[in-house]
């Protein structure tokens, strides 16, 4: 198998996803929203039914902003005869678009709600040797890929003590969609039937696109110092096995501070750290791992 050191790396324009999944948020939190201010106002009217709910939490949570990482990225592609991989690629920092809400249901039952994108496209050229299998191969070859990397997650937690410190522990499910367009291109003394390489030139073009849900695990602490601001810490994981389509895991921590110098509106500073990686057994992309660390900023309004 080849590594080809980076030649050149150009990102592409971020898309507009922002659209979508702000849409997807707002279809699974509205109707918990609207739950939870009926409840707040139930709760306000009767004084016996107030609840003791730590300040370290918000009965309605909505925040959206940008996670300025700095991406590694490692690529597979081929089959059983022979592949491809760009080794590890460290990208240009880019901000992705990220949407979460929450929403209080009682006194310690919580919904959370995440989504971001993560969009590139890399060139990697190199001259290398290699024998795989019945083949052997010498000379020139390169790789382009293009990829867009969707990642959500719906969770419930329940948050234990009532006090400025709260610890929450959950589960729920995590979606994650990859769709890589790869086009490679050989200059070599042998065939390479099993990539789509012909005669001693040749070239290789495919789009691959899959999805997956899986289980999520997540744990999650909140301290207030005072009402209009605390600190907190989240971390999840997901994780698929099988060997058909997408499997592997996702990965995610982040410790930050947020503050309100408005009642309801506020902003919210963190840094994350994100471990993707992916795995397929069919031809064409067979991996693709990315680990994203960097600064989170957010506008986050509470009710």
């Amino acid at each position: 198998m080849p590594r080809f050191s980076p030649s050149t790396s150009s990102p592409r324009p971020l898309r507009r996803a922002g659209v979508p999944l702000a849409l997807a948020a707002g279809s699974v939190l509205l109707p918990l929203s609207a739950l939870a201010q009926q409840q707040t106002a139930t709760m306000a009217t009767d004084p016996a039914l107030r609840p003791t709910v730590s300040p370290a939490l918000d009965r309605i949570s909505l925040s959206v902003g940008a996670f300025y990482a700095e991406p590694k990225v490692s690529a597979t592609v081929g089959n059983s005869f022979a592949s491809f991989n760009t080794g590890d690629v460290t990208a240009d920092r880019k901000a992705l678009p990220r949407i979460a809400g929450e929403v209080l249901l009682g006194d310690n039952h919580g919904i959370s709600f995440e989504a971001f994108r993560y969009s590139q496209n890399y060139a990697n050229a190199g001259t290398a040797g290699y024998t795989s299998g019945p083949f052997g191969v010498t000379g020139t070859a390169g790789l382009n890929l293009n990829f867009d990397l969707d990642v959500a997650r719906l969770g419930y937690r329940y948050w234990f003590g009532s006090g400025n410190t709260v610890f929450g522990i959950g589960a729920g499910i995590g979606y994650y969609k990859v769709k890589l367009e790869t086009n490679a291109f050989a200059a070599a003394s042998a065939n390479l039937p099993g990539l789509g390489f012909y005669g001693s030139n040749g070239n290789y073009s495919r789009q691959d696109s899959d999805d997956a849900v899986a289980p999520m695990l997540e744990v999650g602490v909140r301290h207030a110092i005072s009402p209009d601001l605390r600190l907190f810490f989240d971390a999840s994981g997901i994780r698929k096995g099988g060997s058909s389509g997408v499997h592997g895991s996702i990965y995610n921590a982040q410790l930050g501070a947020e503050w309100f110098p408005w009642r309801n509106v506020g902003v919210s500073l963190a840094y994350a750290v994100t471990d993707v990686d992916l795995k397929r057994d069919d031809p064409g992309l067979q991996g693709l791992r990315i680990k994203f660390q960097g600064p989170v900023a957010a506008v986050k309004a509470r009710f």
